[in-house]
């Protein structure tokens, strides 16, 4: 069973991170613009912004009320989960179950990075259960009340780090480290066709087979050299979704 994180897209990985191929059910969550806080959102000292989760589309994407009652869509930053709508990858199902059984309905917190919605006008957010109690909270706060790091922690979701939103990528990729020693969730599903080394992406932060078209195409200053899988992934790598590492 081959298990992929999904790229955001699959266009030819020339340095640029992709946009689409047509395939992916969901749109990626890459943005190439920033939209302001609407008015009626009102941030905390910690810079939080309170909602009420309505619906779960899948592990990684909500949609929520705001205080003001708008809805909103969120698609939570810095880790992606198996597709689990129109095209089910493995693992997906579980991911989008255990997302739903957690926050659906719901009080959240939503924390923003520097970019803060997707080109799809999409909210990108941490998601807290509980506020943290400050701007620069402590690992163990993070591990407790982040469910982005839950999600990591109990093996749902790999690191998916998209500049510039990347104040927690670091821990991330550790929390993504010990499900996977541990083979939490996804980890522990059977990996098959081992490559003699991976292709990734300084830029698009993907990594891929050394036969991938999009991973051949990568610009000479962009192509790092991981000996295994797991090498790329510690290194915060995500699999290509087309060559599925």
């Amino acid at each position: 069973m081959l298990l992929a994180a999904g790229c955001a897209g699959r266009t030819p990985d020339t340095g640029q991170t992709p946009d689409t191929d047509g395939k992916v059910q969901k749109p990626p969550a890459q943005s190439q613009s920033v939209s302001p806080v609407e008015p009626g959102e009102k941030k905390g000292p910690a810079g939080l912004v309170a909602a009420t989760v309505t619906r779960v589309v899948d592990g990684d994407t909500l949609v929520v009320r705001l205080k003001d009652g708008k809805s909103e869509t969120v698609r939570l930053i810095g880790v992606n989960t198996p597709e689990s709508t129109r095209e089910v990858e493995p693992y997906g199902k579980e991911a989008s179950a255990y997302t739903r059984s957690r926050l659906d309905g719901q009080r959240i917190w939503l924390e923003r990075d520097v970019q803060e919605r997707d080109h799809y006008g999409r909210i990108l957010a941490y998601v807290w259960l509980e506020p943290p109690g400050g701007v620069d909270p402590a690992e163990d706060v993070i591990r407790s009340h982040m469910f982005n790091a839950e999600l990591l922690l109990k093996g749902y979701a790999q690191v998916m780090t998209v500049p510039p939103n990347v104040k927690y990528a670091d821990l991330f990729v550790q929390l993504q480290r010990e499900a996977r020693e541990k083979k939490r969730g996804l980890w522990g599903l059977e990996v098959k066709d081992r490559e003699p080394y991976y292709v990734g992406n300084a830029r698009s932060k993907k990594f891929h087979r050394p036969d991938c078209e999009y991973g051949r195409q990568t610009a000479p200053d962009n192509r790092v050299r991981f000996a295994t899988r797991e090498e790329a992934l510690d290194a915060g790598y995500e699999p290509c979704n087309a060559c599925k590492p």
